[in-house]
């Protein structure tokens, strides 16, 4: 994506099974969870620009030793603050205490059993420390301490945050972090305090209940209730102080979760690759978990998959295939290469299969998978025109002439390379966006002056406005024929709720071209109709809400407003002729027909809370509100 949009957190957990000795022994280290840890979330640094943070449990600890430790960074450089400031606990130490499971555990911080990680990519607010996750909730009661952290975002903070109120809770502010925190903790006290008057008349002592509620708190049953009202896309993780824990999945499967268990271990993570190099398992060993369901690990060990909530129908979020996951997923990888693949005729036949005049070539990085797979795509269809030649050729052709077919090769070239970060806070409005206009350079000396097109794929447009602003301009500078851009994926044309920063309607280029349209079409008036039938909307309870949206782009070809699109990213000093070519929707269908979490090129939301952010959205466009829509 040539643009940057904040998205996908990610987590990371890590039971280990044996004792610490055990690691040692084998690994030769007695900090293996804690580097393990470590490179789980390095592997998915994709996944956080804004912080991170750790938090570790120890089992069977003293009372009045601390049990709990938590770290969070926002720095710049915050993995690397992160476990920097960690480590230092172990600077100084003699061979002989690094060398002492028993010892570190006892006398030092991050020696625990039970791990969980987070990568924050914050969709609003701000990115300070106190927006990082691990989130704590602290008690006296080993039982009630919840530390919780996940990749997640509620539609329905509001109906949450009142159900709060009705519990009788002062919450301390309004966000769904916190909300969720505390629902969650909520019937997480509830439980404990069940357990504890049912064990109570049977003569059992305080601390004898303590070790009763280790063993029956019902962690199923503490997520049937606090889920239950949950409308988004989430993955969480959760530990509660004596050392159970949990992973949950929201119904429809929205946010990935991948787990491996065996007899040392227990590691989930939101990336499948990522547990596959941190921890040496093979891709057939880690399992996905199932949507609506939790994966459990009590305190001695016990680990179980169960459900926590109905399950919907399944809707993966197909962004994560097409550019927020890292690419070093096997299915990941096949899926990007055939969404290049399939836009490799509808190329050709808008460059008249000019193969001799055309240079190919693509932007970002994140594009190159799809690019090779678009390179597939050229070479099956000049082999077929290849063969068409050689067989008009008859019987008398000889070597030389094949030879002379089949050596040309489609024109594949690096033309666009994103150059170093330019800093612009000390120029003024002109020169900064002079700057900008210069995040990317262009291979010079390629390009025939006025007389190649240029192909240029990206894997999404979003806003268009790098488009615009660097990208056509730079590559204009190479003085080709024609510039025709590629989109891997579909035009975006509603807003997500559910994790990725993308709530606001007027910003995305294909919505813009929706509204040119409708007003140059005489059709204005569909707008004002569509607002009202939103505001309507916004009166029915969620479950009734209708994406109301959706009916204003079916006045319109897709062709069309791609065409519309090709109009707005061309810099108005730009004359040659400028064309935006998208993926299909059933294009994306048939790549990642696992994922077919498509709402936000389709309309298609899998929870109500969807249709009426979809509907608030439009309406925040049409009153002119700069705000999110949930």
């Amino acid at each position: 994506m040539s643009e940057q949009i904040k998205h996908e957190c990610g987590i990371a957990f890590i039971r280990l099974k044996k004792p610490l000795q055990y690691y040692h022994d084998k690994y030769g280290t007695s900090l293996y969870g804690l580097h393990a840890l470590q490179l789980l979330m390095q592997k998915q640094r994709n996944r956080g620009q804004d912080g991170a943070g750790i938090a570790t449990i120890k089992l069977n600890a003293e009372p009045g030793t601390r049990y709990i430790s938590r770290k969070r960074s926002n720095s710049p450089q915050y993995l690397k603050d992160l476990f920097t400031n960690v480590f230092t606990h172990f600077d100084g130490l003699t061979p002989e205490q690094l060398n002492n499971p028993e010892w570190l555990k006892e006398n030092k911080p991050y020696t625990g059993e039970v791990l969980m990680g987070h990568l924050r990519y914050g969709t609003h607010g701000d990115n300070t420390i106190e927006t990082c996750h691990p989130f704590l909730r602290q008690n006296n009661w080993i039982t009630r301490n919840l530390v919780l952290a996940g990749n997640f975002n509620m539609t329905n903070v509001d109906e949450l945050f009142a159900e709060l109120i009705e519990l009788g809770q002062y919450p301390k502010e309004k966000s769904d972090t916190v909300t969720v925190l505390e629902k969650i903790g909520h019937f997480l006290d509830d439980e404990v305090q069940r357990l504890f008057a049912w064990f109570k008349p049977d003569g059992y002592s305080n601390n004898e209940i303590n070790e009763l509620i280790f063993e029956h708190l019902d962690i199923q049953r503490l997520l049937r209730r606090a889920c239950r009202k949950f409308d988004g896309g989430y993955t969480m993780v959760g530990m509660i102080g004596h050392g159970d824990a949990f992973v949950i999945r929201d119904p429809n499967g929205i946010r990935p979760a991948f787990y491996h268990d065996d007899d040392e271990v227990v590691v989930a993570a939101s990336e499948k690759p990522a547990i596959q190099t941190a921890l040496n398992v093979p891709y057939r060993e880690i399992k996905e978990l199932k949507p609506a369901h939790a994966l459990i690990v009590k305190c001695d060990g016990r680990v179980s998959e169960v459900p926590f909530a109905e399950p919907g129908e399944k809707k993966a979020c197909s962004f994560e295939r097409i550019y927020f996951s890292r690419g070093t997923d096997r299915d990941i990888y096949l899926e990007r290469k055939k969404l290049g693949f399939q836009l490799a005729e509808t190329v050709l036949k808008a460059v008249d299969y000019d193969f001799d005049n055309t240079v190919f070539s693509f932007v970002p990085n994140t594009a190159e998978v799809a690019f090779q797979g678009f390179i597939d795509g050229l070479q099956i269809e000049y082999n077929k025109i290849k063969s068409k030649k050689i067989e008009q050729l008859g019987g008398a052709a000889d070597a030389e002439e094949i030879r002379k077919i089949l050596c040309p090769q489609p024109r594949i070239e690096k033309l666009a390379v994103k150059d170093a970060k330019i800093r612009t806070f000390i120029a003024d409005d002109i020169a900064r966006g002079d700057m900008v206009g210069h995040v990317y350079d262009v291979t010079y000396g390629i390009v025939h002056n006025n007389v190649d097109t240029i192909v240029l794929l990206d894997d999404s447009i979003v806003r268009g406005t790098t488009l615009r602003d660097s990208i056509i301009r730079i590559i204009h500078r190479l003085h080709p024929k024609r510039i025709i851009i590629l989109s891997s994926a579909p035009q975006i044309r509603y807003p997500d709720c559910y994790g990725i920063d993308m709530s606001k309607m007027r910003e995305f280029v294909a919505f813009q071209a929706l509204v040119q349209l409708l007003k140059e079409n005489g059709k204005e008036h569909l707008l004002e109709e569509t607002y009202y039938r939103c505001l309507d909307q916004v009166q029915l309870p969620k479950e009734q809400n209708v994406n109301m949206v959706k009916d204003l782009y079916d006045h319109f070809t897709q062709e069309e407003i791609s065409a519309r699109i090709a109009r707005i990213v061309t810099p108005p000093e730009i004359e040659i002729p400028v064309d935006v070519i998208y993926q299909t929707l059933d294009g994306l269908r048939s790549a990642c027909p696992n994922h077919t979490g498509d709402w936000y090129f389709s309309g298609d939301y899998p929870t109500p809370g969807g249709n009426r952010v979809v509907n608030k959205a439009f309406i925040n466009f049409m009153e002119n509100k700069n705000v999110r829509a949930y």
